[in-house]
């Protein structure tokens, strides 16, 4: 079937372009939600499949490793490509992987099927974002847009558990997976009805050795921490691993600066609101990620609840992500990103705490009121993070510091699931005090996190560190053009 030419950006109406953000944002709803979604569903997924634990990280970790891995290629290729083509491309992959998860017969092709989905979750997000920036060339109405798409992130990640549980106990784990099916499928088809294809005016060029060098920092840590239970933090593949992540960040370290188009674009780090940023990004959802890993098993294996009824224990943390998230985004607009920064680490911080004193009997009241305050964390995080990572960039830039926050919150993800689980471990087969007990150790890395938080929104936000993004914003001076900005004495390769 061939579908009609959509016209150009510049001939769309308002009702056009408002259809083309709602298709934009039904792809980051289904990517972003099966990050929490399938949390609520491990108990199941261990039932049916004899998973062990460190089956059940992979299950999750092998999602959030790829989108963290092949975020900010997958943006550079839809400059190049062309961003709707890509986005359809991503969008089958995520339906042809989401179907396959469905089918999986075991924990083996569950981790591979959630592989692929990824990798076509990669190219939705970043490729979203770029489609939105397009289709709104006022720049009111894009800042909106923006908006809009981007409180949708928070909104799927914190209501992923409550629909999770309806689906795993009406249909089973399997109707998680199956029910983006033809949400995608939809969604292609808008995509070829109404989204006009469109590319950068400047693509940047691809870089397959940072993207390897990317790949084996990321997999090596992770793999190191999942595995080190079972395999020992001495054992000659652990070691080995960990040698291999080292000596790939040192080839960072020594091959971007010679590329006129890296994927990672050291020069931002120059910024310290750039790198708090990252660095927030990447504890925050470290620390979410921790939380929700060992939260949806301890109410549903410790305390006994249903699926359902684990998911509408997790409403203090959704309920609050609707209500602050807007206003931590005016926040910010009219005051700067240091109080909302403030508030979601000490937040965090405290959630942590007072998870220390959660037993196999605490009343559910008192469980409930913890939880609120993971909710205020989430809900007041996202948007000070985001306009820290591109506050005093050139335009040029946004694009590039966007993906890279996102790939920080995708590596938080990762690594915060991989940390519980292996705190965790077996503890959970040995009864309830056993996991609540084995739990501390996350929940003291949890209040280590909020701590961290509080500390660097309070650093990246004062004058000086406003001074050095301004350094680093004139670094990229002429960049589209081709022309490095002072102080920059790199040469092209390719």
């Amino acid at each position: 079937m061939r579908f009609p030419t959509p016209p150009d950006t510049g001939d769309l109406t308002r009702r056009h372009r408002l259809l083309i953000l709602a298709i934009c944002c039904t792809s980051i709803i289904v990517v972003v939600m099966d990050i929490s979604i399938v949390n609520v569903a491990l108990p199941a997924i261990r039932a049916d499949l004899h998973a062990s634990e460190s089956g059940l990280q992979w299950t999750v970790d092998a999602y959030t490793l790829v989108l963290a891995g092949f975020l900010v290629l997958a943006g550079s290729t839809a400059d190049r490509m062309g961003r709707r083509r890509v986005f359809q491309i991503g969008l089958a992959a995520f339906g042809l992987g989401s179907l396959l998860c469905g089918l999986a017969p075991g924990i083996g092709w569950l981790i591979a099927a959630r592989a692929l989905q990824a990798a076509g979750g990669t190219m939705l997000n970043p490729v979203a974002m770029a489609i939105v920036a397009t289709t709104f060339p006022d720049p009111a109405e894009r800042a909106q847009a923006i908006g809009v798409f981007g409180s949708m992130s928070g909104l799927a990640l914190a209501l992923g558990p409550i629909l999770g549980g309806g689906l795993v106990d009406g249909l089973g784990w399997h109707a998680i997976f199956w029910v983006n099916v033809p949400i995608v499928a939809a969604a292609i088809t808008g995509t070829a009805l109404f989204v006009p294809e469109s590319r950068a005016a400047r693509a940047r060029r691809f870089d397959p050795v940072g993207q390897t060098l990317m790949i084996l920092v990321l997999g090596g840590v992770v793999y190191a921490t999942i595995e080190s239970p079972s395999l020992g933090w001495t054992s000659p593949v652990i070691l080995g691993l960990l040698t291999v992540a080292v000596l790939a960040v040192l080839g960072i370290l020594g091959h971007q600066p010679r590329r006129a188009d890296p994927l990672l674009e050291l020069r931002l780090f120059r910024s310290v609101p750039f790198s708090a940023a990252i660095v927030m990004a990447l504890l925050a959802l470290c620390g979410f990620g921790a939380f929700l890993f060992v939260t949806t098993q301890y109410l549903q294996d410790v305390r006994g609840l249903s699926a359902l009824s684990a998911g509408l224990c997790l409403l203090p943390v959704g309920a609050p992500v609707l209500v602050l998230s807007p206003f931590a985004g005016r926040l910010v607009g009219t005051h700067g990103p240091r109080v909302p920064l403030v508030i979601s680490g000490a937040a965090l911080a405290l959630g942590g705490a007072a998870s220390l004193r959660l037993g196999p009997a605490t009343p559910l009241p008192a469980v409930l009121a913890t939880y609120l305050l993971f909710g205020v964390f989430l809900g007041t995080v996202n948007p000070p993070i985001t306009n820290t990572a591109v506050s005093g960039m050139p335009r040029s830039m946004a694009g590039v510091a966007t993906s890279l926050a996102s790939a920080g919150r995708q590596t938080g993800t990762t690594l915060g699931v991989a940390i519980a689980g292996t705190a965790v471990g077996s503890a959970l087969t040995r009864g309830g005090t056993a996991y609540t007990g084995a739990e501390h150790r996350v929940w003291w890395l949890i209040l280590a996190l909020g701590a961290g938080i509080l500390t660097l929104g309070l650093v990246s936000t004062g004058r000086r560190a406003r001074n050095t993004a301004a350094r680093a914003a004139a670094s990229f001076d002429g960049v589209d053009t081709g022309v490095h900005g002072p102080g920059d004495r790199r040469h092209a390769s390719t």
